[in-house]
């Protein structure tokens, strides 16, 4: 394949495919999170993908298909209306929600609990939404909210995912229990809580006669049609007020020894189990129609004890979605509540699969759904919610996701719920190209207050041919509000030449994290005939925050430099982050670029990838280390070591989803238990759930006493406050740890740890032994270890020195500027930090670093505004309680408590913020 080649001056260059049938990015596989495509019809390349001529045929049996590919440009790419609630103001926000949930009683709580999971979504942290969701059904009161919240939560997790876990199986979480979810009212329980329910086993038939009941006279029958079914009149008369009436009331049946019941609605079969459970109050011993039949008569007449059985024994008897489906019509139909929520659980349990069932999907999105619901008292905002959002991240432009969120507009009642529903409905129907129906429900979402839809509203009037409308709506936000990252960035799209760049520069001056900015000014580099200084853009962001779009765009510009190594690297961290993933407005997968790009760069064999591997982690080049894993797991598929290393190297680059996902099938792929127990910990540990982590590592070490076991162990007790006896146990593990068989990655990684814990003992030398131990296995990062060493022994100048190693030999330095400023002078420091920040703007502690030094120096203002220049694009708890700290010591009590409430809704069992927050309430309410 010679032909991938682009020339200097941008002709257009051909890229011969070996097999046209993959440029199709129409596979089921690649249905989840397509990329968005906007439409070009110029770019600064083109490219042209046409069928290869095969080696074994002539030119004239070749077909003709071409493909005209061409990159983005500047006039086509723009940012997307993100589909998360995204307040003006997101501490003044988060501090009215903390407040609220204070005061609130505790029916209120699991609402303003998804209020809060809502408003977090735009920061992206998969442990602070968690945590919601378990704190929402910790409080949940209802049946249904416990269904739902219990599904969401195992959605998270993405436990369909995982091979032999089934949908119904109780994980050993209370909060997640199955059984448990079908119970009314609130649960005593913390969310750390054991679930204690009991494993099924096979029911025995149980008989009248089993039951050793004492002799009763049947003095009365019901006749259907030549049956008669003796009973026990009182009996009878027990089940409701009407069979009272007429067996002692002053109707002809009270003097009747044989009723004619032929017309009650009800067969011989089932009338005979009315009258054993009138009798036994049991339902063990009949089958699901008889159930269903004392269900309906139970309505019928009002026997509100049986019906309650039926329905319970019925509910706890679902669990496919054949039954449920079938079941879930009698639910309806009889206003059996928890038949409902026991056949939703099932459908819920199974999401994402269960979206493309088109039974499913009719139940779910018909319009009288709600009606459905409400008929057995259930409010379905927070059913619709998570459907939506399910829906949303399989495809945002189905009709499957359009009419579950018109249903989710159907149940809005409160103001956040119809600003929600009406912005994702529009960021929808904004995909769909309906414009002027996206116009509608942004200007909704807008009105039920929700400034940002108003970004919506614009790009909808852009795409209907009114620019200026558009520029003069985002220009008035700016005006009106405290100008935002996002509202510069939105301006840029309707304005030119000079003036759109200087937006963007705002924007990224607001809001560094915005990748949209850099991406234009990569590509505007790009059209200059400036190739590697749009490269240098890209470089910027993808320093610190990874992304797939991002990764796409620099490979391209390496193509155009013909510079296939860097281009296959980025193509394969990028399928690591998304491995269906759709290049070049959805023409092309990601995967078939690859097969074309790999075939202009050189092999590797396995043992030459571990080689490059270990250069790799060596010099922390972390998006490389990615790109030779991938390559690594193509070379061995489902090779678990491999997925799990690759999920070390996501959850160190901050993508916590893509990291659960390696982690999943590192699970699937294991050999042996033992090595399944170890990343089930993980995928544990990872999501919260601290105390099963440690089981499962236990249960490994019984079984197998490994290096991953141990190292497991010891990782999860650590992350805890430790005493020197704890201290002592975790130093013993690490030490056993290393005592077993592991490739030297792991090793460093662990002797990097076990120095930590000899620093935090005060055993110094035992520390520098295990850093030194580290370095010469070449894990680089143990640099930073030998500094605090150094440090803890006031060699100030050596600490530097080793610092300074790390910062020549790391890839991604910003982290070793930060922690080189520790160990110089305040003016040193500042620069360190000054640098960390412009490699990684999202880092937090320079900011404080620097406030603190302002506050020092009686700089209060300027102190302040350093914190907020932060938190307005990064509100993170520990920044605001210094801002919070600062206003105090300002008098500036009423700044002070929102900063605290605004951290604690953060986090809310932060010590030093609660202490804060309860002084400042006190001196407030003293002045």
């Amino acid at each position: 394949m010679r032909g991938l080649k682009i020339s200097e001056r941008f002709k257009s260059t051909q890229v011969h495919a070996l097999n046209s049938s993959e440029t199709s990015g129409g596979s089921s596989s690649s249905r989840r999170r397509r990329r968005r495509s906007n439409g070009s019809s110029s770019g600064v390349v083109s490219l042209v993908l046409s069928k290869a001529k095969p080696r074994n045929k002539t030119t004239s049996e070749v077909g003709n298909l071409v493909v005209p590919l061409q990159l983005p440009s500047t006039d086509t790419i723009e940012p997307s209306i993100e589909p998360y609630l995204k307040p003006i103001n997101l501490v003044e926000a988060l501090a009215e929600l903390y407040y609220r949930l204070e005061c609130c009683p505790q029916s209120q709580k699991a609402s303003i609990c998804i209020e809060q999971y809502s408003l977090l979504r735009g920061i992206g942290d998969q442990k602070l939404l968690r945590r919601c969701l378990r704190t929402a059904r910790q409080n949940a009161e209802d049946v249904l909210s416990k269904v739902v919240l219990s599904s969401w939560l195992r959605f998270e997790r993405r436990e369909d995912e995982l091979e032999g876990v089934s949908s119904m199986e109780c994980g050993g979480c209370i909060l997640e229990c199955p059984k448990l979810n079908l119970v009314n009212g609130f649960s005593p329980f913390s969310v750390n809580d054991k679930c204690q329910c009991p494993k099924e086993s096979k029911q025995e038939n149980i008989t009248e006669s089993s039951l050793f009941l004492p002799y009763e006279e049947k003095d009365i029958s019901f006749c259907i049609g030549d049956e008669e079914i003796h009973c026990v009149r009182w009996r009878m008369a027990e089940l409701s007020d009407p069979f009272k009436a007429m067996l002692y009331g002053g109707f002809a049946e009270s003097q009747m020894r044989k009723i004619d019941f032929t017309k009650g609605g009800i067969c011989s079969k089932g009338m005979k189990a009315v009258e054993l459970y009138s009798r036994t109050k049991r339902l063990d011993s009949f089958c699901p129609l008889t159930l269903l039949e004392l269900l309906s008569f139970a309505n019928r007449f009002c026997c509100e004890e049986m019906k309650s059985s039926c329905d319970s024994h019925l509910a706890s008897n679902v669990d496919n979605i054949d039954d449920a489906l079938i079941l879930i019509e009698y639910g309806f139909e009889e206003r059996a509540p928890l038949l409902v929520a026991s056949c939703l659980q099932v459908l819920l349990r199974e999401l994402p699969s269960s979206l493309y069932n088109l039974n499913v999907m009719k139940l779910f999105c018909s319009s009288g759904a709600k009606e459905r619901l409400a008929m057995v008292g259930y409010d379905s905002f927070l059913l619709y919610c998570f459907l939506s959002q399910v829906a949303m991240e399989e495809s945002m432009v189905s009709k499957t996701t359009t009419m579950l969120l018109q249903r989710l507009e159907e149940c809005a009642l409160e103001r956040w719920q119809k600003a929600l529903a009406y912005h994702q409905l529009g960021c929808v129907l904004l995909e769909r190209k309906e414009y002027k129906h996206a116009q509608h429900c942004f200007e909704a979402a807008a009105d039920s207050g929700h400034v940002y839809s108003v970004a919506g509203l614009a790009r909808t009037k852009h795409k209907q041919g009114q620019p200026y409308s558009a520029y003069k709506l985002i220009s008035s936000l700016i005006f009106e509000h405290k100008p935002a990252g996002w509202m510069y960035q939105e301006r840029a799209i309707y304005n030119m030449g000079r003036e759109k760049i200087i937006d963007l520069d705002a924007a990224t001056e607001l809001d560094p994290s915005l990748s949209f900015p850099y991406k234009y000014r990569a590509l505007a580099k790009v059209e200059e005939k400036q190739i590697k200084d749009g490269i240098s853009e890209l470089d910027k962001i993808i320093g610190f925050k990874l992304s797939a779009d991002c990764l796409e765009l620099r490979a391209w510009l390496f193509i155009a430099l013909q510079d296939y190594e860097s281009a296959v690297r980025d193509i394969r961290a990028m399928l690591t982050l998304e491995p269906s993933y759709i290049t070049l407005q959805g023409k092309v997968t990601g995967k078939y670029l690859l097969h074309l790009l790999i075939q202009e760069v050189q092999r590797k064999s396995q043992a030459e990838c571990w080689m490059q591997l270990y250069e790799q982690w060596s010099s922390v080049d972390d998006v490389g280390s990615l790109a030779i894993i991938h390559q690594m797991l193509e070379n061995e598929p489902g090779k678990s070591l491999l997925e799990f290393r690759q999920s070390l190297l996501l959850l160190r680059l901050n993508c916590q989803k893509a990291a659960l996902c390696s982690l999943r099938m590192a699970r699937n792929h294991c050999s042996s238990i033992q090595e399944r127990l170890i990343y089930e910990g993980w995928i544990l540990y990872d999501t919260g759930y601290r105390d099963e982590a440690l089981a499962r590592a236990e249960r490994s070490i019984a079984i197998q006493k490994s290096f991953e076991a141990f190292f497991l162990k010891a990782y999860v007790l650590a992350d805890t406050s430790l005493n020197p006896e704890s201290s002592s146990y975790v130093i013993e593990l690490l030490e056993s740890a290393l005592k077993r068989p592991s490739d030297g990655l792991r090793k460093g990684q662990a002797l990097n740890n076990l120095g930590s814990i000899y620093v935090d003992c005060g055993k110094l030398d035992l520390a520098k032994s295990c850093y030194k131990n580290a370095l010469a296995i070449r894990h680089t990062r143990a640099h930073q270890g030998l500094a605090r060493v150094y440090h803890q022994k006031n060699q100030r100048k050596a600490a530097y020195d080793e610092m300074t190693k790390l910062i020549s030999k790391a890839d991604s330095n910003a982290s070793a500027y930060e922690k080189r400023s520790e160990y110089c002078d305040r003016e040193m420091a500042k620069v360190d930090l000054d640098v960390a920040t412009q490699l990684d703007p999202l880092r937090t502690y320079p900011y404080r670093y620097r406030a603190a030094v302002m506050m020092d120096e009686q700089k209060e203002t300027e102190a302040v505004a350093e914190l907020s220049k932060a938190i307005n694009f990064k509100p993170d708890m520990q920044m605001l309680h210094l801002r919070a700290a600062f206003y105090e010591s300002m008098g500036d009590l009423s700044s002070a408590l929102q900063d605290c409430q605004a951290a604690l809704c953060l986090d809310p069992n932060h010590t030093d913020t609660l202490d804060l927050y309860q002084r400042a309430q006190k001196l407030h309410f003293q002045s």
